[in-house]
């Protein structure tokens, strides 16, 4: 039997489920027809498990108070155990696709199991659906849709043999110790540059210093105002998602504007929580998200072991520009300075050193950070090509992050084949009417576009009646 120490940044997503948020993330596969099942196993036995251990492993808890837990391997292993199927009843609607994934966004994965499955969703009016849900102290967000994205191919018959490229070999101690590593040759480096040192470089050091100091500050005493978007997290959660958008359009706007698909994307959801604030509260104030910022390099394979390899920023979602263009040029000048500052590198060290805080103490400063935003947003670029799962076309690819702690918005934007789709998942208790939200997007992103807005389904009639005031 194999067996493997999580990592202190693992340990973390590990500890951090709660019933009002679990760290579960969601990831939903629309497909052109039927999946065959049989060889979505073999698919993801060669693919999948073979290469990851901890999709064939359990968690244990450690004996020591102070241990890591240790993923073990589970006796008598099938994948075929992790594979549900299910059939709706009529009609087949997308309405009625996201009432079955409701119940599971609020249940837990059992911990006497690898902690992973798999739905395979027929009866929809329009082909099939997968839905996968992987808890977090796998894998990020990014690494794992990788993981998902190695099950499908190029063309409907090829070989489920074709492994592609074979893992990257894990070093001793992982990430940590790289890094512990690039911190000890660094400072024994200081006394040799100390006599080389040059006033731009004491500028440029005093430039970074400072930002590291606004950013501690962000960090450590930035408050989250009191809206419609914030509140106590509950158990009932709701997904929707958009149509899908031509991706031309949105480049076009962003080649025109000197922006980038993100930031326009982005401006869109700043201006649906804008439009969503003033028709609950009246008004609108700016909102904060956390964005997780992925710090693996997207060339080459994944390790073995996997694991959280992440940062994550705080965007503060404009509110105050009156019109969508100007909410756009806001959004970028925001965007550009989180990219300019080192507060990634910074926020992955506090997330490496909260890990080793053990459980409970890291359980509290987790919920510390968390209280800074309101929502989760991420940007996941999918293949440009039509891609095939088990010789089935994928038409579409969604995906929903974690929320912590009473964090009650999460948005993903996922590209794929000339498409952009959004999806959202909220908590019912704070916002019981995603619809009405996801009206809004669709409304502000058309308006950024020059295009007509979309007709809001049923549940945004009030939205729509509400701009016409």
């Amino acid at each position: 039997m194999t067996h493997q120490t999580l990592n202190p940044v693992d340990a973390i997503w590990l500890n951090s489920d709660r019933v009002g948020n679990l760290m579960v993330i969601e990831a939903l596969v629309l497909l052109d027809g039927p999946v065959d099942r049989a060889r979505l196993q073999e698919v993801m036995q060669h693919r999948v498990v073979d290469r990851y251990p901890v999709f064939r492993q359990r968690m244990v808890p450690s004996r020591s108070p102070f241990g890591l837990p240790r993923w073990v391997d589970v006796p008598g292993f099938r994948v075929g155990d992790h594979i549900r199927e299910v059939t709706l009843p009529g009609p087949g609607t997308e309405a009625a696709l996201q009432d079955y994934l409701t119940p599971f966004l609020s249940r837990p994965l059992p911990r006497d199991r690898p902690l992973w499955e798999i739905h395979l969703v027929s009866g929809l009016d329009v082909g099939t659906a997968m839905y996968a849900r992987l808890h977090h102290s796998l894998a990020d967000g990014i690494a794992l849709t990788r993981v998902l994205l190695s099950l499908t191919d190029a063309g409907p018959d090829t070989a489920v043999a074709d492994r592609g490229d074979e893992p990257a070999p894990d070093e001793p101690g992982g990430a940590p110790r790289r890094t512990a590593g690039v911190l000890r040759r660094g400072l024994s480096a200081v006394p040799r540059q100390i006599g080389r040192v040059r006033a731009p470089h004491l500028r440029a050091a005093a430039a970074t210093a400072r930002k590291s100091i606004r950013i501690t500050g962000k960090l450590l005493l930035a408050g989250n105002p009191t809206t419609a978007v914030s509140g106590r997290a509950g158990t009932d959660k709701r997904v929707v998602w958009t149509d899908p958008i031509p991706l031309p359009q949105v480049k076009e706007l962003a080649n025109r504007t000197g922006t980038t698909v993100n930031d326009v994307l982005v401006a869109a959801l700043a201006g649906a929580v804008q439009r969503y604030l003033c028709h609950h509260d009246g008004r609108a104030v700016d909102v904060r998200t956390m964005i997780p910022v992925n710090l693996r390099p997207l060339d080459k394979p994944l390790p073995t072991r996997l694991g959280n390899r992440f940062a994550v920023v705080l965007l503060t979602l404009p509110s105050g520009p009156g019109t969508p263009s100007a909410r756009l040029a806001e959004t970028k000048r925001r965007m550009d300075a989180i990219k300019a500052s080192p507060e990634a590198l910074m926020t992955y060290g506090l997330i490496y050193g909260i890990g080793l805080t053990g459980s409970w103490l890291s359980k509290l400063v987790v919920r510390f950070f968390a209280s800074k935003a309101d929502a989760v947003m991420t940007n996941v670029p999918g293949p440009r090509e039509h891609r095939y799962l088990a010789g089935t076309r994928i038409s579409g690819l969604l995906g929903w992050v974690p929320t912590s702690t009473n964090q009650t918005l999460g948005a993903c934007i996922f590209t794929y084949a000339g498409m952009v789709r959004v999806g959202f998942k909220t908590d019912t208790l704070a916002i019981p009417d995603p619809e009405w939200m996801l009206a809004a997007f669709h409304d502000e992103l058309s308006a950024l576009l020059g295009s007509p807005a979309s007709p809001a389904p049923s549940p945004g009639d009030a939205y729509a009646a509400d701009l016409g005031r």
